[in-house]
């Protein structure tokens, strides 16, 4: 199964890992991994994450407070958001593309 990102979430990611790399060398490197790691487990099994709507998904990272918010779509996972949980939790949702 293959994946994209929305435009909006692969610039979410690139802030995220800028803002990480700030805090600490290296440590947005890691948060990148972890994503791979995340989206890697979404592809090999994309139903196993939190439902929140009909077509709409939901992978939290591990160690960082990030959600993965995805669709699925025939044989393509789409990364809709790369989401901060603690802020504003819905934004996502204007971006959905069907539900």
């Amino acid at each position: 199964m293959n994946f994209s990102f929305y435009p909006d979430a692969e610039r979410e990611l690139n802030e995220a890992v800028d803002y990480y790399n700030q805090c600490k060398e290296g440590l947005g490197l890691e948060f990148a991994k972890e994503i791979c790691f995340a989206v890697e487990n979404i592809v090999s099994f994309p139903k196993a994450w939190t439902v929140l709507s009909k077509n709409t998904r939901r992978c939290l990272l591990n160690r960082f407070p990030y959600g993965i918010i995805y669709q699925i779509k025939e044989k393509e996972i789409i990364i809709i958001a790369v989401m901060h949980l603690n802020r504003k939790p819905k934004y996502w949702k204007k971006r959905n593309s069907f539900r």
